[in-house]
């Protein structure tokens, strides 16, 4: 398997030439040269595999240069139930991305939220910090990781990094921004491998940062930085394993058709369905949900692809979504386009010089109508009800992403056909919100009473290239 730059001037690489490098040389994002297929018989016999084999099964066919031996271990050591069950002693990994269904055989919740940071994020990254350690081991290199948070990512990858010989960890959150859980998640670890950086601006604004960095070719590799963001192609064929995952865990064969409902701001976790999609999965039907912050929203209504500024971004009660500028979009163009990198080089000039560009009345919009795509917005007083709704019908309580998602699920359902909604976090991470709806308190697993009152350590900076990059160099793995 051999990985392309969306851009098109980069050489083809293997996967282990493009995991701990982030962006491509070129400034584009890698993509398989093509994607796997999969067949009824593949299918068949998946349905009956462990989450830990399924992912073996899946990441074997986009990754050329480890060994088969050494993927499946990999993935056995990661998906266990004790990491995936808030401390479950048990040992079934049919508990991982369990399946709940809402309204029998029309919608239901793919419980992906199970992790040590409480956010499907976890899904990925724990894989990703395994597939980190087996890659730096087989060198002896060190890693310096460059990320950028909305709000999950950051504890996320933190959680899978911490303690890791070799890697070094620079994430950017958006000062204020995060809830008072995602921060303290964040900010109260005390690993000397771990560095917040609280940045004066929006999500959009650190992410343009990671992208800045990424893109001084010298400093980069100088420095041997690399990336945790969705940017980073092994965050998103890990994501495409839990919609395996649900489509067996809501059909019965290979003859039925779903459909996944996704809240969405950076494009990556619905980019794995398209992923999935692509290799053969009957998926029927993506559904984006957009937050206030609809640049998702409005493109596949109308075709314009229009980015917001910091001042234009909305800070909502579903943070993680208040997002401006989807890094994964490029990808999904990328293929709709008809994999030109020629095109994909335009289209981002436009977007650099006027901040938008429009595929409607182009040959590639007819591309985008038949990618299966179709998209959704829900607003604050939206959450609340859907929270609401679900905790009186069913005493669930779902985190406001999560709502956002099922809202838009309801909004385009196909007759006959289930609609999976992925699960964003446990409603614990957002109590603001939840008491709102609610009227009482969310629940807490096991270990996180009083987090936010632990100690907090992250430095403050303004949107600053250069003092972000001193302050790498000071902390910087040797």
């Amino acid at each position: 398997m051999k990985y392309v730059s969306t851009r098109g001037l980069a050489p083809e690489a293997s996967f282990l030439d493009i995991l701990l490098s982030g962006l491509a040389p070129d400034g584009g994002l890698y993509l398989p040269a093509e994607y796997p297929k999969v067949t009824r018989t593949e299918l068949d016999a998946w349905r009956v595999l462990p989450y830990a084999d399924l992912a073996a099964a899946i990441l074997r066919r986009f990754i050329g240069d480890i060994p088969a031996a050494d993927i499946e271990r990999l993935c056995r050591q990661t998906y266990t139930a004790a990491t995936y069950g808030h401390g479950r002693a048990d040992s079934d990994c049919a508990q991982i991305a369990p399946l709940r269904w809402l309204e029998p055989g029309r919608l239901a919740l793919l419980e992906l939220s199970n992790g040590p940071t409480l956010a499907f994020k976890d899904m990925a990254m724990q894989l990703l910090g395994a597939l980190f350690e087996y890659a730096l081991a087989r060198t002896g290199e060190r890693l310096n990781i460059l990320g950028a948070t909305s709000g999950d990512t950051g504890s996320a990858a933190e959680y899978a990094m911490r303690g890791r010989p070799g890697i070094k960890v620079f994430m950017l959150s958006p000062l204020g921004r995060m809830s008072a859980f995602q921060r303290a998640q964040m900010y109260s670890l005390a690993d000397a491998n771990i560095f917040n950086i609280a940045v004066e601006g929006v999500f959009d604004d650190c992410q343009d940062l990671v992208k800045a960095v990424s893109n001084d070719i010298e400093f980069k590799r100088r420095l041997r930085i690399g990336t945790v963001n969705s940017i980073n192609w092994a965050r998103v064929v890990a994501q495409v394993v839990y919609y395996f995952k649900g489509y067996f865990a809501a059909t019965r064969s290979a003859d039925e058709a779903v459909a996944f409902a996704v809240p969405s701001g950076n494009f990556g976790n619905v980019l794995a369905g398209w992923i999935a999609r692509n290799m053969g999965l009957p998926i029927a039907r993506l559904i984006v949900a957009s937050n206030e912050n609809d640049v998702l929203d409005e493109f596949f209504r109308s075709g314009r692809y229009r980015v917001r500024s910091a001042a234009e971004t909305r800070a909502t009660s579903s943070p993680s979504m208040d997002i401006s500028k989807a890094s994964n979009f490029e990808r999904y163009v990328f293929d709709i386009v008809g994999r030109s990198g020629e095109t994909v080089r335009t289209l981002w000039r436009q977007l650099d010089e006027c901040g938008s560009f429009d595929l409607a009345g182009t040959p590639h919009w007819a591309a985008v109508a038949a990618s299966g795509f179709v998209s959704g917005r829900s607003t604050h007083a939206d959450r609340l009800a859907t929270i609401r709704d679900l905790y009186v019908r069913c005493r669930l309580v779902i985190d406001p992403h999560t709502a956002d998602g099922v809202k838009v699920a309801r909004e385009h359902a196909l007759p006959g056909v289930a609609t999976i909604c992925l699960e964003t976090a446990l409603p614990a991470k957002f109590a603001e919100t939840i008491v709102e709806a609610i009227g009482r308190e969310p629940e807490r697993p096991p270990g996180y009473e009083g987090i936010e009152s632990a100690p907090q350590r992250y430095q403050v900076m303004p949107v600053d290239v250069a003092r972000l990059k001193a302050y790498i160099e000071a902390h910087a793995a040797p």
